[in-house]
């Protein structure tokens, strides 16, 4: 049996490094995975783990803000209840890899960019 899990989305903390019993780094953050649905945004988060070399990497380059894809497997949904009295689930998976799809500070700056203009004054939409 196989599965595959792909997700894109921003981290939305920083991650946490530490190192088991046996010697092993471990690294983990969340990322926040948006999407519309009925004209509302909704936000999916996923607690991501990164095991070995690629904890190491992850807590070196990896920064709150940044757009990620994150492939490997799903770990058993963890359910909890949550300060108001309803109930919530955690979405967790084990990451064999990690792409960086953007620097911390990219966001910022497209955010804050002028739209472009060709040379009549007209705004150039980029396809």
């Amino acid at each position: 049996m196989y599965q595959k899990l792909i997700i894109v989305g921003n981290v939305g903390r920083e991650p946490e490094a530490r190192v088991t019993a046996s010697g092993t780094k471990v690294a983990s953050f969340s990322v926040a995975v948006n999407k519309k649905r009925n004209g509302e945004d909704q936000t999916t988060w996923f607690r991501v783990a990164t095991w070995d070399k690629l904890a190491g990497v992850c807590e070196q380059y990896v920064k709150k803000g940044m757009l990620v894809l994150c492939e490997g497997e799903i770990k058993t949904p963890g359910v909890y209840q949550k300060r108001d009295g309803t109930w919530g689930c955690s979405l967790e998976m084990t990451a064999w890899t990690v792409q960086f799809l953007s620097r911390v500070d990219e966001g910022a700056q497209r955010q804050q960019a002028a739209p472009a203009q060709d040379d009549d004054g007209t705004e150039v939409i980029p396809f």
